[in-house]
């Protein structure tokens, strides 16, 4: 179990980041393991990139450049691979082709321009939302991060769930989907932001509340593209896992900007 545990840390690792994790077992049980500690990841590449943006802010950058900065790393640890299979996922579900057809767009190269809107209009709101939370102080802004990171890594373990199946027979969709029990992957979630509340309690009485829901929020805009993406396409992809992430970072950085 401990040998599993390692290797299931280092499937997250590996294949959510960029870091210097070999992945040294690529099977299910693997795949189980390694998306129930996505979170994990999450809160590594989260913690980096409000430390970034913090350290910036302080060093008299404004919450602007220091709201970039915590967007580009998780942008850099991943090589863009979730951005990437956010824009896919946003050509072929924009396609309105039958599903061979939109997966098979999914897998092309290049960007097309609902893949292009969809990069664009993400990332401005996951700016101006960071924009908001930095202008409230460094610590906001960096919790923020951390959070972000942390529920949209959380989406993927629930979107690694049994009975979620997966559109392709390759790739690595069809490696970890369905590996999660489904109730591994409700503890989780609860275990997470129950997490994500306790860290956040030192920002405010209302801190703990705040960001509790923002994960709540990122987990529920997950779902919707998860479960729209399986209608549309049979299951998931890769592709769809980057876009799943993607979406509950952003909507889990606009519910605290709301918030705030």
């Amino acid at each position: 179990m401990t040998s599993l545990n390692s290797h299931g840390i280092r499937f997250a690792f590996g294949t959510l980041t960029v870091l210097p994790v070999r992945v040294t077992r690529w099977d299910r049980a693997t795949a189980r393991s390694g998306m129930l500690r996505a979170p994990l990841a999450g809160l590594v590449v989260g913690a980096l990139a409000g430390a970034l943006g913090a350290l910036s802010l302080l060093a008299g950058s404004g919450p602007l450049l220091a709201a970039v900065a915590s967007v580009a790393v998780p942008a850099a640890l991943t090589r863009g691979l979730h951005l990437d299979g956010l824009a896919d996922t946003a050509d072929g579900l924009g396609s309105g082709k039958p599903a061979e057809d939109a997966l098979r767009i999914m897998k092309q190269s290049d960007i097309g321009p609902f893949g292009v809107i969809t990069l664009l209009l993400v990332l401005l709101a996951q700016v101006a939302a960071l924009f908001e939370l930095y202008g409230e102080g460094w610590a906001h802004g960096a919790v923020g991060a951390v959070v972000a990171g942390t529920a949209a890594r959380l989406a993927l373990t629930l979107a690694s769930r049994q009975g979620v199946p997966a559109a392709r027979p390759e790739g690595l969709g069809a490696v970890v989907a369905s590996t999660v029990p489904a109730g591994r992957a409700l503890l989780a979630a609860v275990v997470t932001v129950a997490l994500c509340a306790a860290a956040s309690a030192p920002l405010g009485p209302y801190g703990a509340l705040r960001h509790a829901l923002a994960a709540l929020v990122a987990l529920a805009a997950g779902e919707l593209l998860l479960r729209h993406c399986v209608r549309r396409f049979g299951g998931v992809t890769g592709d769809v896992f980057g876009g799943v992430e993607e979406t509950a970072a952003t909507a889990a950085l606009v519910a605290l900007a709301v918030g705030s």
